[in-house]
């Protein structure tokens, strides 16, 4: 399996360029950040997951993790790598220094995990739920809780869980029955079953602290009567909690991660906030885990990109339409290889423009100097989080299927490695809420916020760029002003559709319309890409090879791909009809 490449220029461009970093040091607790310690800061993690946990990978997917006696065993050199990842300090990079972090902002924090993802999706998964219980915690545990836990979950010591899935309930987890009994000195006896749970149990830390969703005594039906509570593997004695990890599921790819089923028999459990707020707690966890779960489709996209381009410039097979006859041509030389690795290469660009956007509002939302600054990147970062999720892991899939398919029939064989990104990515799209119930959340509660207003913005920030495009290239503006009319068209049909309750309605256009506002998206990234690339050589700054190719890529995008939001015009508006009438 070729090398792993860290996207580093790439990064640099997207965080200080797109992402506007310098905006982002000037909110409160960022003044020691700049872009050229980001770029140190990158450089030296890119050299560490290509070299350290990327060759993990593939023996990782070919061992897998297993259980012996009640206990996963992770694949053979899992523990030294993560040992190594501990001493070299990145596993809280952009979180606070008083708990062991980098107190990066996480823009920052997401090119690291950027690329630890790419270097190895099926381990970064154990730090991706380790992040979600630390958010969970630090919004609302106790201060005891957070003095307990907070230190060992952001130095990754210890990791952390999220138990949410039952067998009987699926995505309902309002339909979960696990119970939680109170005890007289204030801890809870949680019992019942959870599957799907990602990193169950491992042998590279010292402890696990399990969040779990369950039922305590006399509690409200559905979703409203759930509570979130900490379920840690060993006791501050020492002591194994009451639980027992049945089983771990033979999975289509990622075999890496152990995914566990654990029955709890009356674990020691300590509740998180008040009773009957788990849900809401819940979502503080799902939200980021929402944007991180988007990554995971950039990252296998692109080294899958990278897998393919490299074979691409190895393989000869035919000859090029004006070689020399008699000679054989290297594959790339061909036009539809070139379309396929451009498409790849448009869609990661695009991708990566949306993901880093997205944390750099969550650094805003989360640091503004007023109110109104910080709510108007909140409902930002709310309306751009189920598309993150969604287009990106979609787009990963189609990323990974196609670099299968720029090798050819050998794709197909596991030896070339092209088909363990495909089987790796194929669960992004099922992880933190289905794809599906994304496009129910943008539709339902992302597009009504603040009655239209938020996509309004959007809307309205968009308009901005096809002005300043326009003005220096009016044929890449043109595919932009239609792609953001069919946003506006089907935006406003949506609206009308919830106004009247015809909800069938504006369901059945759900998914198509995500797609569409992805991919609109991406062209309105596109074109300040083109833009930001456009200036950038005027002013001759920068390499000129790497912005003329991200002049190229983006005119790629914007007349070839973006094209495709129009034609979801009709699926968007179609109605219910069509699929009642199946």
């Amino acid at each position: 399996m070729p090398d792993y490449t860290p996207p580093l220029a790439d990064l640099e461009f997207v965080i200080g360029r797109i992402a506007d970093l310098a905006s982002v040091t000037e909110l409160n607790g960022f003044g020691h950040v700049d872009l050229e310690t980001v770029n140190g800061v990158l450089a030296e993690a890119g050299r560490f997951f290509a070299e350290v946990i990327a060759p993990t990978n593939l023996p990782g997917d070919q061992q897998g993790s297993r259980l012996v006696d009640g206990a996963v065993v992770t694949p053979d050199g899992f523990q030294e790598a993560y040992a190594t990842y501990l001493a070299a300090g990145w596993a809280g990079v952009h979180l606070p220094e008083e708990w062991g972090g980098g107190g990066m902002p996480l823009v920052v924090g997401m090119g690291v995990h950027e690329m630890f993802k790419s270097s190895n999706l099926a381990m970064s998964l154990c730090t991706m739920l380790t992040q979600a219980s630390i958010d969970a915690i630090a919004a609302h545990g106790s201060d005891e809780q957070r003095e307990r836990y907070l230190h060992k979950l952001v130095t990754g010591e210890w990791s952390g869980t999220m138990c949410l899935t039952e067998p009987h309930a699926g995505s309902d987890v309002g339909a979960l029955t696990t119970k939680a009994e109170p005890e007289s000195d204030g801890t809870y006896r949680i019992s019942g079953q959870k599957i799907f749970i990602t990193w169950g149990d491992q042998d590279l830390t010292e402890n696990i602290i399990h969040l779990v969703l369950a039922r305590t005594p006399g509690s409200a039906p559905g979703t409203k009567g759930i509570s979130l509570f900490g379920v840690p593997k060993f006791s501050e004695s020492g002591l194994r909690n009451s639980y027992e990890i049945v089983s771990l599921e033979h999975k289509l790819g990622i075999h890496a991660s152990p995914t566990c089923v654990i029955d709890f028999d009356g674990a020691v459990g300590h509740l998180i906030g008040e009773e009957q707020q788990g849900m809401r707690y819940m979502f503080t966890m799902m939200n980021i885990a929402r944007i991180e779960v988007g990554a995971e489709g950039l990252a296998v996209g692109e080294r899958a990109y990278q897998h393919a381009l490299a074979h691409a410039r190895e393989r000869p097979q035919g000859r090029a339409v004006g070689a020399e006859p008699g000679t054989t041509s290297l594959i790339i030389e061909h036009p539809d290889v070139r379309r396929m690795l451009l498409t790849m290469r448009a869609n990661l660009d695009a991708m990566r423009a949306l993901l880093y956007v997205t944390a750099a509002g969550v650094d805003h939302s989360r640091h503004g100097t007023d109110d109104a600054t910080r709510t108007f990147h909140s409902e930002r970062v709310a309306l751009l989080t189920p598309i993150v999720k969604a287009w990106l892991t979609d787009r990963g899939v189609e990323i990974a299927s196609t670099g299968i398919q720029v090798h050819g029939g050998m794709g197909y064989v596991e030896e070339t490695g092209a088909a363990q990104f495909f089987r790796d990515i194929r669960i992004s799209p099922i992880y933190e809420g289905t794809n599906g119930i994304q496009a129910i959340d943008l539709v339902l509660r992302k597009v009504p916020l603040s009655d239209g207003a938020a996509v309004a913005s959007l809307f309205a920030e968009i308009d901005e760029s096809v002005r300043w495009l326009a003005e220096v290239a009016a044929d890449l503006a043109a595919p932009l002003t239609a792609a953001l009319g069919a946003g506006r068209e089907t935006t406003e049909w949506l609206q009308g559709r919830l106004e009247e309750a015809e909800y069938d309605d504006a369901l059945a256009g759900a998914t198509p319309y995500l797609d569409l506002m992805g991919t609109l998206a991406g062209g309105w990234l596109m074109a300040r890409s083109w833009l930001e690339a456009d200036r950038m050589l005027e002013a001759d700054e920068g390499d000129p090879d790497f912005l003329t190719t991200k002049k190229a890529t983006a005119s790629f995008y914007l007349t070839q791909l973006l094209p495709k939001a129009n034609g979801l015009v009709p699926a968007v508006t179609a109605g219910s009809q069509p699929l009642a009438a199946f």
